[in-house]
Parts: structure tokens; sequence; C-alpha cells
């Protein structure tokens, strides 16, 4: 009897440690699926501030090249 109580006891105590380790599985997974997403939109802000960064820096090109074409002011010399 003890024997068979103790075996019950080892099989229920298995259960829920399978249950335990299934959950900590799925939270686990939950876990990175937020840190991928996390990872993305990072990675998306980056890509928006490089192309402001470069967008900025044409228009600044541009303004100089064109100031660089005008002639120079009477008496500047």
């Amino acid at each position: 009897m003890k024997k068979f109580l103790f075996l019950a006891l080892a099989a229920v105590s298995f259960t829920f440690a399978s249950c335990e380790s299934k959950h900590e599985e799925n939270t686990e997974a939950a876990a990175d699926n937020v840190e991928a997403a996390g990872e993305m939109k990072a990675d998306a802000m980056e890509n928006a501030a490089d192309s402001v960064r470069e967008n900025a820096d044409a228009k600044a090109d541009a303004m100089e090249n064109g100031a660089d074409k005008m002639a120079p002011a009477a008496g500047s010399h």
C-alpha cells in the first residue's frame, strides 16, 4: 500500500512538473516574441532616424552649394 501511494504521489508530481514546464516554456516563448518585436521596432526607428539625417545632410549640402554659386557681395574683397 505504501509503495502504491508513493508511486501515485510520484506520478502526480511529474504531472504537475510537466505542466509547470509547459507554462514556463510558453512564458519564455512569449518573452522572446516581445523581445523580437521590440528589436524590430527599434530597427525601424533607427532606419527612420538615418533617413532623416541623410535628407537633412542632402538639403544642407544643396543649400551650401547654392550659396557657393552666389556672386560675392560688393566690398567683400
